[in-house]
């Protein structure tokens, strides 16, 4: 693989860069996790695991579509040159798709509300792909994990910030009316009727497109390529050759193998773990995005570490920690329950104590979630770095392309198990954990992966 300088980006050009993630976040914390997702299993149905069962076949159905279609975009990316019109067009069904939320009313149709959200999360992440390509153009190697983690970090600092606002100002309870800073919900939200949960969707819109701007003023663009139509063409011929191409780059392809798994339990545990929550201990919506404000605050510790060790360690190494500590608290999480952690081999007082979290379970439950805070920003970020170590400027779009499609090629099946364990058992609890077989299986293809992943061209495949 030819190593090509890449000379540093202006300080604006990469602030611009990074402040992208800091626009996204706040729709996969508050609309995925914390808020929204919770209100979805919890409120717009009277049985849990019906909810669980329908927001998990939502999510697998934006996977598969992500799935197909990222690395034909990402391929065709590379022919056209500038990334930033695809970006664009992306967030205007993204803003559309989130507006669409606020309608999202108890007794309305499940599954058009699961649609709305689906074309949401594959407009996301499809920008997402040609975000990421844009990094190798902007910094030198040795500097990607720092500006990778970095960018994830002040993502989730603004997810926080957003999720502080919902929880402080919007968010009331549906018996006293009153947010938990004792203040009446901003805009004459009713939480009765699930306004406060569904203001998340335009929140998050609003918040997506005044965040972009600064990237789509300030961060330098490949240049012109080829007319869309003939783009497409070559695309497609492109990625052909790409997908033969990477099954001879082996260390990239195990590398690949290793994420399509590992990410699928990522996404599994971020997307449901907050719903899983707020049914097993019935948390409110202040309960549960009080659960995502701590989170968040561990997840800003964990990408400001990892950014400072991710050249010290490596990028493998930061992930390989995050997966193992992941594992620990998905184990954790699906063993606690009601006067029990760890499958009843400790038992925990069952009183409630009043307040937010005033069980031990409760408790133990928060501290395996800081297990997840400290893991799932440098899991994420220290993969992109990885694979941008491992490719070069020019081959970026086309390969960021594949990694997405690694990234989600299968993210169907990981909800789809949980939500067909979940409906066949009746339990939320045996679902979740289906999530552990993802997790453990990729690290274990992962430990045998190159580093950086096309070190070796003749290293074995998985």
């Amino acid at each position: 693989m030819t190593d090509i300088t890449v000379q540093r980006g202006s300080r604006r050009g990469i602030w611009g860069w990074m402040l992208f993630d800091w626009a996204a976040q706040p729709f996969f914390t508050v609309v995925t996790t914390f808020i929204f997702g919770p209100y979805f299993v919890s409120r717009l149905t009277s049985d849990p695991a019906l909810g669980q069962a329908i927001w998990g076949y939502g999510l697998a159905a934006a996977g598969f579509v992500i799935a197909i279609l990222s690395p034909v975009l990402g391929s065709i990316a590379d022919q056209t040159g500038p990334r930033k019109p695809w970006i664009g067009f992306f967030a205007v069904v993204q803003i559309g798709a989130l507006t669409a939320l606020w309608f999202a009313a108890p007794g309305s149709n499940l599954w058009l509300v699961v649609l709305a959200f689906s074309l949401a999360s594959v407009a996301a992440e499809f920008s997402t792909v040609f975000n990421d390509s844009m990094m190798p153009r902007l910094v030198p190697k040795d500097e990607i994990g720092h500006v990778s983690n970095t960018a994830w970090g002040l993502g989730y600092l603004g997810g926080m910030i957003a999720l502080i606002f919902v929880v402080a100002l919007l968010a009331g309870s549906p018996e006293t009316g009153k947010t938990i800073v004792g203040a009446t919900p901003l805009f004459g939200l009713d939480p009765k009727l699930g306004e406060d949960a569904r203001a998340t969707g335009p929140l998050s819109a609003l918040w997506y497109f005044v965040f972009i701007l600064p990237m789509f003023f300030f961060t330098p663009d490949a240049a012109k390529g080829m007319p869309v139509a003939p783009a497409v063409r070559e695309g497609l011929a492109e990625l052909k050759t790409t997908l033969s191409e990477v099954r001879r780059r082996a260390g990239i392809f195990r590398f690949l193998i290793a994420r399509m798994i590992y990410q699928d339990g990522v996404n599994a545990l971020l997307s449901l773990g907050g719903a899983f929550a707020a049914a097993m201990f019935g948390w409110s919506i202040t309960e549960i995005g009080v659960y995502g404000i701590i989170l968040n605050v561990v997840a800003i510790l964990g990408c400001w570490v990892a950014a400072r060790l991710d050249s010290a360690l490596g990028s493998k190494m930061i992930v390989v920690i995050s997966l193992v500590m992941l594992a620990v608290a998905t184990v954790g999480i699906v063993s606690t329950g009601p006067g029990f952690t760890l499958l009843g081999l400790i038992q925990l007082p069952t009183a409630d104590t009043g307040g937010l979290f005033g069980t031990a379970a409760e408790k133990a439950y928060i501290l395996y979630g800081l297990l997840v805070g400290l893991a799932f920003g440098p899991v994420q970020a220290s993969s992109r770095s990885y694979m941008a170590r491992s490719v070069t400027p020019e081959e970026s779009g086309r390969y960021f392309g594949i990694y997405a499609l690694a990234g989600r090629a299968t993210s169907f099946a990981a909800p789809f198990l949980v939500a067909t364990v979940t409906a066949l058992s009746g339990s939320p609890r045996l679902g979740m954990a289906m999530i552990i077989l993802f997790l453990g299986a990729g690290l274990w293809i992962l430990a045998g992966t190159p580093y950086p992943a096309d070190r070796f061209r003749d290293y074995p495949p998985p």
